[in-house]
């Protein structure tokens, strides 16, 4: 771990300002992920730039749906009655993430951001793309076997967000607030703020640098009031997951009027399926539709032999998720 300095912002000018002045600095907030990057000599910064006096916090009902400020944390907002009222599935994929201790911890601003648990990245014994672009990766001829099977390409086949919360965001219309060193804010759906990898795995977000993450918030809809997150794991907590998936229905005397759905644990990003919810709308809520969008679902996976196991399960996930809210 590199030697840094520390200080603490108490604006967010005074913050993106010293992000502009040295563009290696980075922002800290509970720092649950940040740490294990720096520990493990996967990020170098010279300046950590504390944010946890700047003022995105909060839990509230506005026009635009529930507005979550980044700078709150995972076990205060999984456990709102907001959340748990109107949003169960963002509740859940909360809950099932990490430990009681790092969720206490963990902002939601923070969450997002997580980088791959690829072994191939997180060792630096290993050439990574997305550690040092151009240098190869070994997982395409290797150990993939917690690795992506959608969205993949021939330069990186890493899951670049291995965490729940964000396969939740982007199955409900979730839109990310971000700032920038000027003052300015645009709004970012969930679904567009992840990249693929394509040429460029280094590149994750589409954050520019210095911007911040200011709050998220999430549209009001019947089916995320009947929602779940369903995770599958290869043990019973502190673990990522294999599969997921986040699943919401509006059910109306036996057919569905509208659906969300979003995998985890198999995309290159959170996975936000329109194939299955077309499959799904105006179907009637039974087994038999939720296997048929399922297989939409993974039409298009291309796994690699130590990750084809992923493709059932993750149309098993689904269907199971699917059932449980329909039931």
């Amino acid at each position: 771990m590199n030697n840094f300095s520390y200080s603490q912002a108490r604006s967010v000018k005074e913050a993106t300002g010293i992000r502009t002045a040295t563009p290696q600095a980075a922002y800290i907030a509970g720092g649950t992920t940040l740490l294990d990057l720096m520990k493990a000599n996967l990020a170098e910064h010279p300046q950590l730039v504390d944010i946890n006096l700047l003022p995105f916090k909060g839990i509230e009902q506005t026009a635009d749906g529930l507005r979550i400020g980044a700078m709150e944390r995972m076990s205060d907002v999984g456990e709102h009655a907001l959340v748990l009222q109107q949003y169960p599935a963002v509740s859940e994929s909360l809950l099932l993430a990490a430990s009681p201790q790092l969720r206490n911890m963990a902002s939601i601003g923070g969450n997002m951001l997580q980088r791959t648990r690829c072994g191939y990245f997180r060792d630096t014994a290993f050439p990574c793309n997305k550690r040092s672009p151009g240098s190869g990766c070994p997982a395409l001829a290797g150990d993939s076997h917690n690795l992506a099977i959608l969205g993949t390409s021939d330069t990186c086949i890493a899951t670049a967000y291995p965490g729940d919360l964000a396969v939740a965001l982007a199955a409900f219309d979730a839109v990310l607030t971000l700032e920038n060193s000027k003052g300015k804010q645009r709004r970012v759906p969930v679904t567009e703020f992840y990249l693929l990898p394509g040429k460029t795995p280094q590149r994750e977000t589409v954050l520019d640098p210095g911007e911040l993450i200011v709050a998220v918030t999430i549209p009001a809809a019947a089916h995320a009031r009947r929602s779940t997150y369903l995770k599958v794991r290869e043990r019973s907590s502190y673990a990522y997951a294999l599969a997921s998936a986040a699943v919401g229905l509006d059910v109306q005397a036996g057919t569905i009027r509208s659906a969300r759905v979003a995998l985890g644990g198999v995309g290159t990003r959170p996975w936000r399926s329109p194939e299955a919810e077309k499959v799904l709308t105006g179907a009637p809520a039974t087994e038999a539709t939720f296997r048929v969008a399922a297989a939409a679902a993974l039409r298009g996976a291309q796994p690699h032999e130590k990750n084809r196991f992923k493709v059932e399960l993750a149309q098993n996930t689904l269907v199971q998720a699917l059932l449980k809210v329909a039931g």
